[in-house]
């Protein structure tokens, strides 16, 4: 596959969620199906886009069926000119290389403290790191992530370069899903 195989363009409806957390205020997108399964996988995959023309990178998330979904903040739906509930113009594309994930601290902190996990970290791919992470912050409750960083570096500094059993889209495990929409 090469990267031009993953380009879409489709239109979708920019949403509000319900819940959006404290902050700023921010929409998302639900990818079609067909413009997701260009992409190199069913996970967390990074892509370069435009919204009605305005360019932006993001990390896409899986939607636990089969397809991803897009967080878009506030700077970008205004520099769109789409307001919430207009239906904007897509252009998606893989990146390249998959950037290097921001490591949350608590994990870096037990990496950091096991040389022999930290050695196999330094030693996977970049999408290996990404599931890790994506592991890690998938935990719903303080104690799963605990036990989670702890098991993590067990594995990893016994060899092992992938976290097992974990299913990255969500789909036979059910445990990510897009935000749910905002009544309007």
């Amino acid at each position: 596959m090469t990267q031009a195989d993953t380009r879409s363009q489709f239109n979708a409806r920019l949403l509000r969620p319900k819940q959006p957390g404290s902050g700023s205020s921010w929409g998302f997108v639900i990818l079609p199906r067909e413009a997701s399964a260009k992409l190199p996988r069913r996970g967390r995959a990074t892509v370069d886009g435009t919204i009605n023309g305005q360019g932006f990178r993001a990390l896409l998330e899986p939607d636990g069926q089969k397809s991803h979904w897009l967080r878009i903040d506030e700077e970008l739906i205004e520099a769109s000119g789409a307001a919430f509930g207009d239906t904007a113009r897509f252009d998606i594309v893989s990146v390249e290389l998959e950037p290097e994930p921001d490591v949350p601290a608590d994990l870096l902190e037990a990496l950091e403290a096991s040389p022999e996990a930290r050695a196999t970290w330094d030693g996977t791919t970049t999408v290996a790191r990404l599931d890790w992470i994506h592991w890690v912050i998938s935990a719903k409750q303080a104690k799963t992530r605990e036990k989670r960083i702890n098991d993590a570096c067990d594995m990893l500094a016994s060899g092992k370069k992938r976290v097992c059993c974990f299913d990255p889209s969500g789909y036979y495990s059910k445990v990510f899903s897009a935000p749910q929409i905002a009544d309007e």
